[in-house]
């Protein structure tokens, strides 16, 4: 493949971890503004006039080195790794998806996430059933060559993780990677730090917050080769990954239930919108080995491929990209729309109606949400 990772630049790495945690910068946004500019330093040279161009009165500053310096700091004190995207070590699964989180901070053994990995994930207040269905199912995929990712979240997915303690094991936190949560897990935590892995694309610090969840969940789809739901009441969050999973291009798998057992809405509502039924550890491993042949990999296309809407010497493109500004904000609400419906509407070209939501946003005046969608703040 031509565009295998290289090693990035320890001046690089640094530049990047400051840019993701500027203000207004998310993983999407990250990516583009890498593919504009080629580097992160130049990229943050040009938050100024970025943020300037989408209506913001204060220019917009990448984070104090002072800030990003302290962090490092944290990092060597605590012994973990970092992890960053486009560098060589980064996962390829989860960089091929659309929001790949630009830093993650690792505890234990990151060569896990070049392996194949398989999340099992389900209700907190599982059945004793449940329980022994996934330690047992981790168990096996184990023994079969796969590392088990899940949240470390109460019931399935700490049985998940326990079941697959000596195979290898990777935990996706919502809060920092420093961070013990549930504190009922905390002897599984430890365990984890020692034989498997433990991932967060939050700062060291962070206590998780209900926002945060959905975030570690796209995590855990994204360095998937798929995804096994084992119980989930209707309007459970673990539905939330068996989605992103799909939107991902991964495979999701659901443990059928009785109808009469709230935790099995969750997955027969998956199987009849096609997951794969499943009752034992085969039915995974059939499909997993269907999949050889079209592995997850990183797109033909450059990693960061942002499009410039014309050459930078354009003497039309400021002209352009003001008409481009007026159109789109008359077509922006509170309400999310995708992209590609602005797009549609305006009738303008793609990379200039992506030229202004990356100003926009960097400006602090519109919110990206999932789906590629996007509202006024």
């Amino acid at each position: 493949m031509n565009n295998i990772p290289k090693a990035l630049s320890n001046a690089e790495k640094l530049a990047r971890l400051r840019l993701i945690r500027t203000e207004n910068v998310g993983p999407v946004t990250f990516k583009q503004l890498i593919s504009r500019y080629t580097s992160a330093a130049q990229a943050i040279e040009m938050l100024p006039e970025l943020s300037k161009r989408g209506g913001r009165k204060k220019p917009l500053l990448a984070a104090s080195l002072d800030q990003i310096n302290k962090e490092l700091e944290e990092i060597e004190k605590l012994g973990a790794q970092m992890i960053i995207l486009g560098d060589e070590t980064y996962p390829v699964p989860l960089a091929a998806t659309e929001d790949a989180p630009p830093v993650m901070m690792a505890f234990g053994h990151v060569h896990l996430l070049n392996q194949n990995c398989f999340a099992i994930v389900g209700a907190r207040n599982a059945s004793a059933i449940g329980l022994k269905i996934a330690t047992s199912f981790s168990e096996k995929l184990g023994e079969a060559g796969h590392v088990i990712a899940s949240g470390m979240a109460r019931g399935i997915d700490a049985a998940a993780h326990r079941g697959a303690i000596h195979s290898g094991t990777v935990a996706v936190l919502a809060g920092g990677a420093d961070v013990i949560y549930p504190r009922e897990n905390s002897d599984l935590y430890h365990q984890i730090k020692e034989s498997g892995l433990l991932l967060s694309e939050m700062p060291f610090g962070t206590q998780p917050q209900a926002r945060h969840f959905p975030r570690r969940n796209r995590i855990i789809s994204g360095l998937s080769l798929g995804v096994l739901v084992v119980e989930a009441t209707h309007r459970s969050g673990t539905l939330i990954t068996a989605r992103l999973a799909s939107e991902q291009g991964r495979e999701v798998f659901a443990i059928p239930g009785s109808p009469l057992d709230p935790r099995a809405k969750g997955p027969n509502s998956l199987i009849k919108n096609g997951a794969q039924l499943t009752e034992t550890v085969d039915d995974i491993l059939d499909v997993l080995s269907l999949m050889k042949g079209r592995s997850i990999s990183e797109p033909e296309s450059d990693l960061f491929d942002f499009q410039m809407p014309y050459s930078q010497n354009d003497s039309n493109l400021e002209k352009n990209l003001e008409r481009a500004r007026k159109a789109i904000k008359e077509k922006l609400s509170h309400t999310a729309i995708a992209i590609d419906e602005l797009i549609r509407l305006t009738e303008l070209e793609s990379s200039l109606v992506q030229t202004v939501i990356l100003e926009l946003e960097l400006a602090g005046e519109i919110t990206r949400h999932a789906g590629n969608r996007v509202s006024f703040c």
